[in-house]
């Protein structure tokens, strides 16, 4: 019998769309900070490191991700119409630099900003600009801070005023489709267990699935070797084995999966038009699960503290 098709809503593409604001200079961060080995030449070099983390390490990736998190309940609540997307990672900036973090993005391959801010059809890696956001927008705000020798990578998708029916379900079921994934981390699962789970649910409503862009490793490397697709890839079996550190962040799209790049050659937009989701967490496997490290010192978790705001 033929495999049935997802069929995708008829929702209208993102009116107007977005377009390239103007880019302020690249933010100072003092020289007492720590910084990972790419910060002057934007080249962080090839992955080398060991994929399971030192309980040194994990202990570090918890503080690098509490602080990752705090900066998002910080700047989250800084989200309302009529503010530019710079003044967004103006505020992220230094509230990163005030606890002794550096920015991880910042002159990461060369990008020139401290987060990534993602407005409606655009899909990841948005450069912070001047563009005011809009009643009725939606913005995902990417957070990775590098302490103690590690990175804390955490996203939320925010919702900016009054927002229509469609977008809110997409940043609903997005948020719910990295809790699918999560939940299928333990010692011995597979790689390909997350994206089944992601996949099948972002499908049962109706959502496509960004292909191009994966979670991926994270400790004392932004980017490790390890790769975890959001769609079910059965080449993906790579087992997961207590004490290995990575993201899941599914981008989900109202419209189809296809994407393009803007010519700055960091920002990514669905090629119909339509609207895209994110959220992340930064994970390390345990024996019978998973710990969240993108979770402040106090347990307080962005993506739910700001569910349906």
């Amino acid at each position: 019998m033929a495999k049935r098709k997802t069929k995708t809503p008829k929702v209208p593409a993102s009116l107007p769309p977005v377009r390239q604001g103007l880019v302020s200079p690249k933010r100072d961060v003092p020289s007492v900070i720590s910084r990972p080995p790419y910060a002057q030449t934007g080249d962080p070099g090839p992955s080398v490191l060991p994929l399971v983390r030192t309980e040194n390490e994990i202990e570090s990736m918890r503080k690098a991700g509490a602080i990752a998190a705090e900066v998002l309940l910080y700047v989250g609540e800084e989200v309302t119409p009529g503010i530019s997307t710079d003044k967004l990672d103006q505020i992220a900036h230094h509230e990163i630099v005030r606890k002794g973090a550096y920015p991880s993005p910042l002159n990461y391959r060369g990008f020139p900003k401290s987060v990534c801010t993602s407005v409606n059809e655009v899909v990841c890696h948005g450069i912070p600009d001047s563009r005011q956001l809009q009643d009725g927008d939606i913005v995902n705000i990417d957070v990775t801070v590098y302490y103690e020798g590690v990175h804390g990578d955490t996203s939320v998708t925010f919702l900016v005023g009054d927002v229509d029916d469609h977008s809110r379900s997409l940043v609903d079921t997005t948020r719910e489709a990295l809790y699918r994934g999560m939940e299928t981390v333990r010692n011995g699962s597979q790689v390909c267990d997350i994206g089944q789970a992601i996949e099948k649910y972002a499908h049962s409503n109706q959502l496509s699935v960004v292909r191009e862009f994966i979670g991926h490793g994270v400790g004392p490397e932004f980017h490790s070797s390890l790769a975890i697709p959001h769609y079910f890839d059965r080449r993906a079996t790579t087992e997961l084995l207590t004490g290995m550190s990575f993201t899941i962040e599914p981008m989900l799209n109202l419209g189809g999966h296809a994407l393009q790049m803007w010519d700055d050659t960091w920002t990514v937009v669905t090629s119909d038009g339509r609207r895209s989701a994110q959220f992340e967490h930064t994970l390390v496997v345990t024996d019978d699960g998973f710990e969240i490290l993108t979770q402040t010192s106090s347990g307080t978790i962005p993506a739910e503290f700001f569910a349906g705001r």
